[in-house]
């Protein structure tokens, strides 16, 4: 399959189950659970920057519209995809699994522990900002941190078990092609 018909696919599968399941889902006033970024993690390792921010941004307003919100997932979403690189270049050992493999995964990245890293490190900064920018005060910093903390971690799971049903077999690239 062509990878821009599946990345297609992933789009419109991830924002479908978080609009018309997660959303739909009332756990507590403080767990917010987010799925659609995991479209953005799961993008290849060398994509351009500039184009990461752009498909970050299209995520993020495309949730945004189904939610009535003014951009708020938008933000988060070119955030964390502008600090992916950084922290993928800090988690991949330098002798460069991005360039013997296509994609971020539990494989790719060097086993589970890195991965749950990579995923929980992006899925607490998307949280913060939205709930910072959802209150746009830190009025009560424990209950900001408190819902940034429960959100992050039912993310993280919903993360791992996604992760697990749809493993993405990558094979191992060499220099013979």
């Amino acid at each position: 399959m062509p990878v821009i018909v599946k990345n297609l696919f992933r789009f419109s599968l991830f924002m479908l189950v978080q609009v018309y399941v997660l959303d739909n889902i009332r756990l507590h006033q403080m767990v917010t659970p987010y799925l659609y970024f995991l479209f953005i993690l799961w993008l290849p390792f060398h994509i351009n920057r500039t184009l990461l921010m752009i498909i970050g941004f299209a995520v993020g307003f495309t949730l945004d519209s189904f939610r009535h919100q003014p951009g708020f997932h938008a933000s988060a979403c070119v955030l964390i995809a502008y600090l992916r690189p950084f922290l993928i270049n800090i988690l991949i050992p330098q002798e460069g699994a991005e360039s013997n493999y296509l994609a971020p995964s539990v494989q790719s990245m060097g086993g589970l522990l890195a991965f749950m890293v990579y995923a929980g490190l992006l899925a607490f900064i998307h949280n913060a900002w939205v709930f910072l920018l959802e209150a746009w005060q830190f009025g009560s910093v424990w209950y900001f941190l408190t819902k940034t903390l429960l959100s992050t971690a039912i993310t993280l799971v919903l993360i791992l078990i996604t992760e697990l049903i749809f493993s993405r077999k990558q094979r191992f690239r060499t220099n013979t092609t």
